[in-house]
């Protein structure tokens, strides 16, 4: 019978077991203090369950969920597109709706347009007269006029002309620009580039006007402040040519002038025998307006 023996480390040895013929073999011994290691490792792991001895386990832990934010790429993209679509049609059917003016219509748009053919009707007679005329209006927008017409090829006249060659232009379609006499040079240069190289229209000074720039065709008026004015392009834009008493009338070839002065000249003789028109100073063979 073996009996187990008590060592001074406190802990206690299995007797050993033997074979038959063969060599005792030792128990494991237990080291002082590892079952409570072992119990507390244990105890320390994540997830671990509550021991039989009623000990308590760590509650599990909840995913918290981080919000990432609205992706805003694909609305700003989709809100830009639907900008950029809406400008197009918007455009598109603003052409529609201008091109489906009249130039009447596009006239009338412009703020500030004196439409003398309604409010005064009866002054724009066409009739060709020699000698001066006395206008109502001033500068003139038609009436009675010389027969010869002051050339308006995209003229621009540094002196003074004579009304009843302009309001000849003005029947063909023409667009005539004044000023007051002592504009800023700036700004007669800003109005010149608006009728050089551009048929259909000329440009002089005007002594007396009431505004410092005066724009006219048959018919029509606009007085403005200063040069840069968008109406004075809506004005030529609007009206030049298509205004004309006489449509198809020509500014650049016949029976015109391009001398400047005040008194009309009375340059066009009597039709001849043939009925033809001979060569006229500053102008060129034939032609009537």
């Amino acid at each position: 019978m073996s009996m187990s023996t008590q060592h001074g480390g406190g802990g206690t040895r299995r007797p050993a077991s033997t074979k038959p013929g063969g060599k005792p073999k030792d128990a494991p011994v237990d080291k002082p203090g590892s079952a409570a290691k072992s119990a507390s490792a244990g105890a320390g792991k994540k997830g671990a369950r509550p021991t039989a001895g009623g000990g308590k386990g760590r509650k599990p832990i909840t995913p918290v969920k981080v919000s990432q934010g609205r992706n805003w790429g694909p609305i700003v993209t989709f809100a830009v597109v639907g900008a950029i679509a809406l400008g197009i049609i918007g455009f598109g059917g603003y052409q529609v709706y201008v091109n489906g003016m009249t130039w009447e219509d596009r006239a009338a748009k412009i703020s500030g347009i004196t439409n003398f053919r309604k409010s005064d009707a009866k002054m724009l007679v066409s009739d060709h007269v020699t000698g001066p005329v006395k206008y109502s209006v001033l500068p003139p927008v038609g009436g009675a006029h010389n027969i010869n017409w002051q050339r308006c090829l995209g003229d621009v006249y540094d002196a003074p002309i004579a009304n009843e060659h302009a309001v000849h232009s003005l029947e063909h379609g023409a667009v005539w620009i004044t000023y007051r006499p002592g504009l800023a040079q700036g700004e007669i240069d800003k109005l010149a580039s608006k009728v050089k190289g551009h048929d259909f229209t000329l440009m002089s000074p005007f002594p007396g006007l009431d505004k410092p720039i005066s724009v006219q065709t048959w018919g029509y008026q606009l007085k403005v402040d200063k040069a840069d004015d968008p109406r004075i392009d809506d004005f030529i834009k609007a009206l030049r040519e298509v205004s004309a008493k006489e449509p198809g009338a020509t500014c650049s070839a016949g029976a015109y002038i391009t001398e400047t002065g005040t008194t009309p000249h009375d340059l066009q003789p009597p039709a001849n025998s043939n009925g033809g028109m001979p060569a006229l100073p500053g102008g060129t063979p034939g032609g009537t307006g």
